[in-house]
Parts: structure tokens; C-alpha cells; sequence
């Protein structure tokens, strides 16, 4: 399988950028980016020591060169991008040229997911109920998600096996 394009990953935090698409990168033989290890690779820090010093906003700053760093890479990648990553037009703008897949699950299922990985490391969790918030965090971004995707994936009550399918089947339709 091959595609000159960037295969980039969006969607809330536990809908399964990373799992997903470290899968569909080993598949398609390429180089796996997940935006959120990038930005504490270099800020030599975690996202809630980030937080907690520099703020939402220099978070936001950093994921964005993120981003910027990984489209801009010479070679094919398959890229997952932090959750609230397409809520910045300039990093919709950055992956305009790619082949983007929205991976969607209700809150319920995301909240179900996040649990287990431990609240502390996930700061917009910190404000509230995990599915309360998830709610909130869906409607703010679902337009953003809706302008950036190219396709939408829904990953709820399917086997990880069957949603990377699904990512590279459309990947592979969508390829030159």
C-alpha cells in the first residue's frame, strides 16, 4: 500500500489517534508522528508540566510547529494529531493537503477509554466529570473536526483490527 500523501489522524482524546495509526503506519510502511509525543519531545516535558508552567496557550503554540514540522516532512508519515489540535485554523490550513480521517466515538466510550489512562495526564479532564467534559469538548470542536476530515471513522464497540481497515481502505481509495 502507498500514497504520496500524509495520512493524519484527528478526534478527541481516546478515540485512538495513536493506537490507530501507529497500525496503519507499520501497514503502510511508514513513519509514525503522534503531535502530542513531538511537542514533550521538544519541550523535554509532559503535556500537564506544560500546562501547568507555560499555559494552554504556549501549549497550543507548540503543537502547532508540531504539526507544522511533521506536513512538512519530505517523506509519507502517518500523523496523529492532539485533540484539540484542528480548533486552530492554521493547523486546519496545515493539513488541507493531506488525506485526514476524523476517528469518532460517542463521549461515553471516549470516557470509558481515557479512565484507565489516568486523569493526571490529560489537564482538560482536570475541570470535571471525564464524560461531562468530553460532551463539552465534542461540541466545541465538531465543526472544526467537520471542516478538517476528508473522512469519518467511527471507533466505538470495533476492534482496532477493523477500525485500521476502515482508515486504509478510504486512505487507499482516496490515494493518486
Amino acid at each position: 500500500m502507498s500514497g504520496p500523501r500524509h495520512l493524519v489522524l484527528i478526534g478527541l482524546m481516546g478515540a485512538g489517534k495513536t493506537t490507530v495509526g501507529r497500525c496503519c503506519a507499520n501497514e503502510l510502511g511508514r513513519g509514525f508522528v503522534d503531535t502530542d509525543e513531538l511537542v514533550c519531545a521538544n519541550a523535554g516535558m509532559t503535556i500537564p508540566e506544560i500546562f501547568e508552567s507555560e499555559g494552554e496557550q504556549r501549549f497550543r503554540a507548540r503543537e502547532r510547529a508540531a504539526l507544522a514540522d511533521a506536513v512538512a516532512a519530505p517523506e509519507a508519515l502517518v500523523i496523529a494529531c492532539g485533540g484539540g489540535a484542528m480548533a486552530d485554523p492554521a493547523n486546519r490550513r496545515a493539513v488541507a493537503d493531506t488525506y485526514v480521517v476524523w476517528l469518532d466515538a460517542p463521549p461515553e466510550v471516549l470516557a470509558r477509554r481515557v479512565e484507565g489512562d489516568g486523569l493526571g495526564s490529560r489537564p482538560l479532564l482536570a475541570a470535571g466529570p471525564t464524560t461531562a467534559t468530553l460532551t463539552r469538548l465534542a461540541d466545541a470542536r465538531r465543526d472544526a473536526y467537520t471542516a478538517a476530515a476528508d473522512s469519518v471513522v467511527v471507533t466505538a464497540d470495533r476492534s482496532v483490527e477493523s477500525v485500521v481497515a476502515d482508515v486504509l481502505r478510504r486512505f487507499e481509495a482516496a490515494s493518486p
